[in-house]
């Protein structure tokens, strides 16, 4: 039998909230930057340190330039400049839908739709992109921004 507990979570604090408003205004902010200024002309758009240090791919290398073309509706662009831009564009609305609801009703959605099975699963399909979008040859030579 299955048993199903409900967790008693008190509401947030005010100063909760207005901290998932100024989350929520940030948020806002930077994807309204990101899609009117081209991060490929724009020269205020900070660097990846790990590739200006090593020349390595990150595997946040070109999330800025994807969410860019991905805004202006070019997906396939959007998928080049990094391939898990689905997966961080996901995390990113679930985080935002998350401070929309901490502000409306005091709690955010649940962590726990997130099985620990399935956080590893990222770990382990980021440090797997990170290392196949750095070998030189084809067809990997693809996966580099």
């Amino acid at each position: 039998m299955v048993k199903i507990e409900f967790q008693n979570i008190a509401p947030a604090s005010t100063v909760e909230r207005i901290a998932a408003g100024v989350g929520i205004s940030t948020i806002t902010a930077g994807a309204a930057v990101v899609a009117y200024f081209n991060p490929t002309t724009a020269g205020f758009f900070p660097v990846c340190p790990l590739y200006s240090l090593t020349g390595i791919y990150c595997p946040g290398c070109g999330l800025t330039r994807g969410f860019h073309a991905l805004f202006h509706g070019d997906v396939i662009p959007a998928l080049h400049y990094n391939a898990l831009l689905p997966v961080f564009a996901f995390l990113f609305a679930f985080v935002f839908i998350s401070l929309i609801l901490v502000v409306a009703r005091g709690r955010g959605l649940s962590w726990r739709v997130f099985p620990p099975s399935a956080m590893y699963g990222f770990l382990i399909l980021a440090a797997a992109f990170f290392v196949l979008r750095n070998l030189p040859f084809y067809p990997f030579t693809l996966l580099a921004p």
